[in-house]
């Protein structure tokens, strides 16, 4: 699995003209599901999200109960290597990416995060404003 992860002032996810979840002062998540992902990579991923000390003064979510918003984004295993046109080969298919992204984010609120989503296969219109700017890749 992957995550992006960045700090941001306000967040939000529309699907349509429903805005479907937001937060104010956390982390954006966009987690991506490779094929050998598990349930315990999910959730060692939620831990590392979670204690990530990103935020200001050397702090975790966890430090600020800071809300999490967390997206689905498959795009995150694209590879460009090669021509113009990435490939999604390494991205798990529909069917096994949205357990795992459950996973995610009841790990998360297994840890008492507050846990905002998107729609899984819906199109979404992803808005924030990234404080710091902070982002960082994590990856299991």
């Amino acid at each position: 699995m992957r995550a992006l992860v960045q700090t941001v002032s306000r967040a939000s996810v529309t699907v349509g003209d429903e805005v479907v979840g937001e937060i104010k002062d956390g982390l954006l998540v966009l987690v991506g599901v490779t094929h050998d992902d598990t349930p315990a990579t999910a959730a060692e991923l939620a831990r590392k999200t979670w204690e990530l000390r990103i935020l200001d003064g050397d702090r975790s979510a966890s430090d600020e109960n800071a809300p999490v918003l967390a997206v689905s984004q498959f795009t995150l295993y694209g590879d460009a290597r090669k021509g113009r046109r990435p490939t999604w080969n390494a991205a798990a298919p529909a069917e096994i990416a949205e357990p795992l992204i459950t996973a995610y984010v009841d790990a998360l609120r297994a840890r008492g995060a507050t846990v905002a989503t998107g729609r899984f296969r819906a199109h979404m219109l992803v808005e924030s404003v990234n404080v710091g700017p902070r982002t960082v890749l994590l990856e299991l």
